[in-house]
């Protein structure tokens, strides 16, 4: 008998390991990954080279009225057995994840327009089950009926040093308290929107990985994950 398919959806805090666990919990059960925050990165890199966003200040009106114009689409990679993100048709996986661009991110994501159409866009991914979504509105407004949400947080030493830590590897020029700092200003901003603030949702299940490896959070998940699939078989 084939097993039931379920969504699951992974919030909470920046750099505390959602996608990097999200990633490896999908590969595990052969579901589909989608990071819902390189959505909005890829929103942040098309303000960015349409000049709608310079220096950290954003044309908000102006971006409204084109939203529409910037596609962001997901396209699996069988060399890394991932999906990559796309912007119109040009994959911007790298791109999305440097420092200016995580440094703009936060105000995009507040844009009630900009939600909108992700939200959408996302929604229309999650229909036929079978996926692990992280962001920070998955278990809340995304996919509120989710048959499992976790919520995962860390402390923002912790959080800022695997940042760093990224960065660093990948040759950025940062420092440590650059990062820390961006962390913090990112978790204000998260939790304190007006627009699908980052909270834990009432069913969600705390996840703090301070002290936790990343085979130790994938295990915790798909144990989770695992139990639910076979009470519904």
């Amino acid at each position: 008998m084939t097993k039931k398919r379920i969504v699951i959806a992974i919030d909470g805090h920046s750099s505390c390991g959602k996608s990097t666990t999200a990633k490896r919990v999908a590969k595990e059960l052969g579901y589909i990954f989608i990071d819902s925050g390189a959505m909005y990165r890829a929103v942040t890199v098309f303000a960015m080279r349409n000049k709608l966003l310079t220096e950290g200040n954003l044309k908000k009106k102006k971006l409204v009225e084109v939203i529409d114009n910037a596609i962001v689409s997901f396209r699996f990679n069988p060399d890394t057995f991932c999906n990559e993100t796309y912007l119109n048709g040009e994959s911007v996986e790298k791109e999305i994840r440097q420092m200016d661009v995580s440094q703009n991110v936060s105000q995009i994501a507040t844009i009630k327009e900009v939600r909108e159409a992700m939200v959408d866009t996302q929604q229309q991914l999650g229909i036929a089950k079978g996926i692990v979504m992280d962001g920070r509105d998955i278990g809340t407004v995304v996919f509120p009926v989710a048959e499992l949400k976790v919520f995962m947080t860390a402390r923002a030493e912790v959080r800022a040093q695997r940042r760093y830590d990224e960065l660093m590897g990948k040759g950025e020029k940062v420092t440590f308290s650059e990062v820390l700092q961006n962390v913090i200003e990112r978790d204000h901003i998260d939790s304190n929107r007006d627009e699908s603030p980052l909270v834990q949702a009432k069913d969600a299940i705390l996840l703090d990985t301070s002290d936790m490896t990343i085979d130790e959070q994938v295990k915790w998940i798909l144990d989770k994950a695992t139990a639910i699939i076979n009470s519904i078989d």
